[in-house]
């Protein structure tokens, strides 16, 4: 017994060590994915910050008067420290995001304050880059709080899924808006990006192609983006961690890259809540 006992031990010691270094792993994760969330955010904000003072300028001077928002929601200093507020303490959220869990869940509720300040805000209201932020740092708020309560390779898991189905939610919101004749014919698309604008992917079509093929390519374009939105949204929630990361990273990708790079603001957040998949560690494979 004495000599079985003694050659069992080793093993069972290696199984330990194993179960240390995996949960150490995954608290490193935990605090990566967080991190990775926070500057995704980040990134978007500033990436809006010249489109921003644009509009501040001209809110500045060709002020409007909406009698449908209350005073402090038509105020100009009001979407200007919300927006500030936003940038600065999710900036906070990453920097600190290993450490002093009181301060950082802080810093992402003031975010979800700024942010839901600039979701019904007259000047910003209208604004994807807002919207999608705010699901974002809500994401991120619950995530902030369970971060020292619950077992990291089980909080990745829940926190990848809550990710997918907030990016399933936006597309299908998306694709929900685009069913229309007017989409589905190219219409719209032909007349907002194929016939005059100024970006590499459209310079390049009009340049190969004559005009009636250039409306035969919006159409195709417009219906691709509908069905690719539509049937992404209605399965993405359901894939598996890492092909779901995969799948959103590509497409909110290809969003801005393909059709503009100012939508980057819009997509940096959910590009950053899509990569939490593939911190997912992988299910252990039963032994024999």
């Amino acid at each position: 017994m004495d000599g079985e006992t003694a050659v069992s031990n080793p093993s069972e010691s290696d199984d330990r060590e194993h179960s240390v270094d995996d949960a150490a792993t995954s608290r490193r994760k935990v605090v990566m994915a967080y991190r990775m969330v926070q500057i995704a955010v980040v990134a978007g904000l500033v990436w809006k910050g010249s489109f921003f003072r644009i509009a501040d300028q001209v809110d500045g001077e060709i002020p409007l008067a909406d009698p449908f928002f209350p005073d402090w929601a038509r105020s100009a200093s009001v979407v200007r420290w919300a927006y500030l507020v936003a940038v600065l303490t999710t900036l906070v959220g990453a920097l600190i995001a290993n450490r002093w869990g009181r301060l950082r869940t802080l810093a992402v509720a003031a975010a979800v304050a700024s942010l839901s300040i600039l979701c019904v805000h007259q000047a910003t209201y209208n604004d994807a880059t807002f919207t999608t932020s705010w699901w974002t740092q809500l994401w991120s708020f619950w995530f902030c709080t369970r971060m020292e309560r619950d077992r990291p390779d089980r909080l990745l898991r829940r926190g990848a899924f809550a990710a997918r189905a907030i990016g399933s939610m936006i597309l299908i919101g998306g694709a929900v808006g685009k069913w229309t004749s007017e989409y589905w014919s190219g219409e719209v698309f032909y007349d907002i990006y194929f016939r005059e604008r100024q970006y590499w992917t459209f310079n390049w079509v009009r340049g190969h192609f004559g005009p009636e093929t250039l409306r035969e390519i919006a159409t195709w374009y417009s219906r691709g983006v509908v069905v690719t939105e539509t049937v992404v949204g209605l399965g993405m929630w359901l894939m598996p961690p890492r092909a779901a990361a995969t799948v959103g990273v590509v497409l909110f990708t290809s969003i801005a890259l393909f059709s503009n790079h100012l939508l980057f603001s819009v997509m940096w957040c959910l590009i950053g809540l899509s990569a939490v998949g593939f911190l997912v560690p992988a299910t252990p494979s039963s032994k024999p």
